[in-house]
């Protein structure tokens, strides 16, 4: 076995001394603090004509307006009542139907079930649906959709596993990624839209046991991921991460909650904006299967970045 050579006096003091400095340099550093996500508001709500089981959301930029899809193959518009400090107070539907297919019919059968909704650089909607692993466009959604081009990747995905999330990236272009990887420990792909075909544009890491429901390219540029458990017994725990977006990929992961078994409903679209004070807001719509044991929730949250540790200054003799 190989030893290491002893230390002199003068060698371990200086050692010692440095590790004593950087420890005391630690504690001295004013430590770097993450953002906290602070519920701003929870409120229950009766969608008009029965229609539940919403996956996919889209906000106004001055929170006041929402579009939400349901896998049941529907569609709600509604303004969203606050209080003077911008805390969601109510919910005030505004028109609702089916979605259309590209002949102009309701959708039925394995078409209808919707999860992801986007809206693009020019108003334009698109809709992710899986079953038939698939993204429609809408110039609105009472009107017949544009089908997107079907890439072989689509068709081998998984059933009832599809493409989860869908949002608008900061170039303007469209990207999808779907509830499951097809591993635990494989990266879930994100797909990318050029107006022409699709790629695999970069990936983003899955960390078990949550499943991928929703994101959204935040006010602040960053990527804001909802992701779900569920335990078998209608109990849910979310999970919110967000991610720097960079020309190479996805960086700088933080994981902003993580709630306990059944603290919310089922959470899965998730829409960000910039409330009047500077500060990125995050709202969520669960699905609630249209079952009498769950609700559809609203559920908004304040991200509260941390105040930067100010610079500490130093008595002049020290500088000498």
């Amino acid at each position: 076995m190989r030893r290491r050579p002893a230390l002199t006096g003068g060698v371990r003091f200086r050692r010692v001394a440095a590790t004593l400095a950087l420890a005391l340099g630690a504690l001295a550093a004013p430590a770097q603090a993450g953002p906290d996500l602070v519920e701003d508001a929870r409120i229950a709500w009766r969608a008009p004509g029965g229609i539940g089981s919403f996956s996919g959301l889209a906000l106004s930029a001055d929170g006041t307006r929402i579009i939400t899809v349901s896998d049941k193959g529907s569609y709600v518009t509604a303004t969203l009542e606050r209080g003077e400090d911008g805390t969601l107070s109510a919910v005030r539907a505004d028109a609702y139907g089916p979605l259309l297919d590209p002949r102009g019919a309701p959708v039925q059968r394995y078409d209808v079930d919707a999860e992801g909704l986007a809206v693009g650089p020019d108003g334009e909607l698109f809709v992710s649906f899986e079953a038939n692993h698939r993204v429609w466009a809408y110039t609105a959604l009472d009107q017949p959709a544009r089908a997107l081009p079907v890439p072989a990747a689509f068709r081998a995905l998984q059933n009832n596993s599809g493409l989860e999330a869908l949002f608008t990236g900061p170039d303007g272009a469209l990207y999808t990624m779907p509830e499951r990887s097809g591993e635990l420990a494989r990266p879930y792909p994100v797909y990318r839209y050029d107006g022409a075909e699709w790629s695999t544009a970069f990936s983003l890491p899955r960390r078990p046991p949550h499943l991928m429901s929703g994101a959204d390219l935040g006010p602040d540029g960053r990527l804001y991921v909802v992701e779900r458990h569920w335990n078998g017994f209608l109990s849910f725990s979310t999970r919110i991460r967000r991610f720097n977006v960079t020309p190479g990929g996805l960086s700088g992961e933080e994981t902003l909650l993580e709630s306990r078994l059944g603290l919310y409903d089922n959470l899965e679209g998730i829409a960000t904006w910039r409330d009047p004070q500077g500060r990125t807001r995050l709202l969520l719509i669960s699905d609630d299967n249209e079952s009498f044991l769950q609700a559809t929730e609203l559920v908004e949250f304040i991200v509260e970045e941390p105040t930067p540790p100010r610079p500490q200054v130093r008595p002049r003799a020290l500088l000498q």
